[in-house]
C-alpha cells in the first residue's frame, strides 16, 4: 500500500485546481462555499465548462467520453472540486444512469444518450423509491404494460431530487409482476419528463426546500426503445448503479473546506476579548473533527489503493466505513457552524432570499440552520448508518 502521491499525480492536482480556480464562476463558487447551492442554470454552465475540458464525466472510460483518468486521478479530481467550492458533475447524469448505459444499453442507446448527458443538455433524475418501497426497493409497484410498442406506465415515485429541474428520467418499474421474486420482473427505462401523464409535485423538506419531488404516471406511453438492457433484468443494473460510487463516498475534501469555514467564521465572531476561535472548548471540538477526517481521509486512501492495484471488482469492505463515518463528519460539521452562528441562525424565518425583511445578523448566517437541517438526511441516503455498521459487523469484524 503505498499513500503518498506521485510526482505525476501531485502535477495533475496542481492542473486540476489552476482549472477550477481560472473557470469556475464566482457566484457559484460563492453559492456552494455558503452553502445556499446552485440554480440549474448554474450547474448546466458548469457541466458545459467541464464538458469542453473532457472532464464532465471522471469515472467514465475514453471510448464513452470520459477522460479516461485512473482511480487516484479520480479521486484527486473529485477532492479538488469539493474543496474549492465547486459544483461535482451531475450525478444522475454522470455517476448512475451514464455507466448503466454504456454498460448494458444497445450501440444506438449509447450514441444518442452519452454526449447528451456530457453537457447536461439531458438532465436526469432517478425514479427508484415509491411510498412504501424506499430501501425496501424490490418492493416498488409502478407497472409498465406492454402494448405494441409502448409501455403503458402507471404508479408513483418520490423523494425524486430535483424532478422539477428534470427533462429525463430512469426508472425501475415492474414488467413481470407474476416473477417468482420480487427482484426479478422489474425493468429498467429512462424517457422525457414531457409525455403526457407525468405530474411532478414538489415536497418540502425541514430546511424549508423543495429539493425533492412525488413523481405520478398516469397512462403513461414510453417507446419500448426507451427500454435499457434486457426486459426483466432492471434489478441487476439497479445494484450495478447503486455499487458504482465508491470513490468520494466519504466527500473528505467537501469536509476539508467546511473545516477551514468553520475556522474563519468562528474568528470574525467576537467573544469576551477575543473571538469564538479563542474559546478553548469550541476549538476542542474542531480539532477533534480534523482528527477525525485525517483518519477518515487515510482509510479513504487505503480503499483507493485497493481500487488501484486489485481493480476493485468487489466493494472493499471499508467503504461502508468511509460512508458512515464521512456522514457523521459532514453532520458534525454543520453542528459546529451553527456553534458558530448562535442566536442569529434563527434569523432566517424573516430575513434573507425570498424575504422582504432585513437579516439581523450576518449575510451568510441565513444559510447555516437549513444547511444544518437538510444535512440529517446524510445519514440516510446511499445506504443508512444502520445499514454500514451491519455490513461493518459481518464484513470486518466478522460477527
Amino acid at each position: 500500500m503505498e499513500l503518498e502521491f506521485t510526482a505525476e499525480e501531485k502535477a495533475f492536482r496542481k492542473e486540476v485546481r489552476s482549472f477550477i480556480q481560472e473557470n469556475l464562476p464566482a457566484e457559484t463558487r460563492e453559492r456552494v462555499k455558503e452553502g445556499r447551492g446552485t440554480s440549474r442554470e448554474m450547474m448546466v454552465e458548469w457541466m458545459k465548462i467541464l464538458a469542453a475540458k473532457g472532464w464532465s464525466a471522471p469515472r467514465w472510460p475514453a471510448e464513452y467520453g470520459g477522460p479516461g483518468w485512473s482511480p487516484i486521478q479520480q479521486y484527486i479530481f473529485l477532492e479538488e472540486l469539493q474543496f474549492n467550492h465547486a459544483p461535482e458533475p451531475q450525478g444522475f447524469n454522470i455517476s448512475m444512469v451514464g455507466p448503466v448505459i454504456y454498460t448494458f444499453g444497445n450501440e444506438e442507446q449509447k450514441k444518442h444518450f452519452l454526449p447528451k448527458l456530457l453537457d447536461c443538455e439531458y438532465w436526469f433524475c432517478q425514479g427508484f423509491s415509491e411510498p412504501g418501497a424506499g430501501s425496501d426497493l424490490a418492493s416498488l409497484k409502478t407497472k409498465a404494460v406492454r402494448d405494441g410498442d409502448e409501455y403503458v406506465i402507471n404508479g408513483q415515485k418520490t423523494w425524486t431530487t430535483f424532478a422539477q429541474h428534470a427533462n429525463w428520467m430512469f426508472a425501475l418499474v415492474r414488467t413481470d409482476p407474476d416473477a417468482p421474486k420480487k427482484q426479478m420482473g422489474i425493468s429498467y427505462v429512462v424517457f422525457p419528463m414531457d409525455l403526457p401523464g407525468i405530474t411532478v409535485r414538489p415536497i418540502q423538506t425541514i430546511d424549508g426546500g423543495v429539493e425533492v419531488n412525488e413523481v405520478f404516471f398516469d397512462d403513461v406511453r414510453v417507446p419500448v426503445s426507451g427500454l435499457i438492457g434486457e426486459e426483466n433484468k432492471g434489478w441487476d443494473y439497479a445494484k450495478f448503479l447503486l455499487g458504482n460510487e465508491r470513490i468520494g463516498i466519504a466527500r473528505v475534501g467537501a469536509s476539508k473546506a467546511k473545516i477551514q469555514r468553520i475556522k474563519e467564521l468562528a474568528a470574525s465572531m467576537p467573544v469576551g476579548e477575543g473571538s469564538l476561535m479563542d474559546d478553548p472548548r469550541f476549538r476542542q471540538k474542531v480539532v477533534e473533527t480534523e482528527v477525525k477526517l485525517k483518519a477518515l481521509e487515510m482509510t479513504q486512501l487505503r480503499v483507493l489503493s485497493d481500487i488501484a492495484v486489485r481493480g476493485g471488482k468487489k466493494p472493499h469492505p471499508a467503504s461502508s466505513v468511509l460512508k458512515l463515518v464521512g456522514s457523521e463528519i459532514q453532520q458534525t460539521c454543520t453542528h459546529l457552524l451553527m456553534d458558530v452562528v448562535g442566536p442569529y441562525a434563527m434569523p432566517k424565518s424573516t430575513g434573507g432570499e425570498g424575504s422582504n425583511e432585513p437579516s439581523v445578523g450576518p449575510d451568510w448566517a441565513d444559510a447555516i440552520a437549513p444547511g444544518y437541517f437538510n444535512y440529517r438526511k446524510v445519514s440516510i441516503y446511499g445506504g443508512s448508518s444502520e445499514v454500514q455498521r451491519g455490513i461493518i459487523a459481518k464484513a470486518i469484524l466478522g460477527l
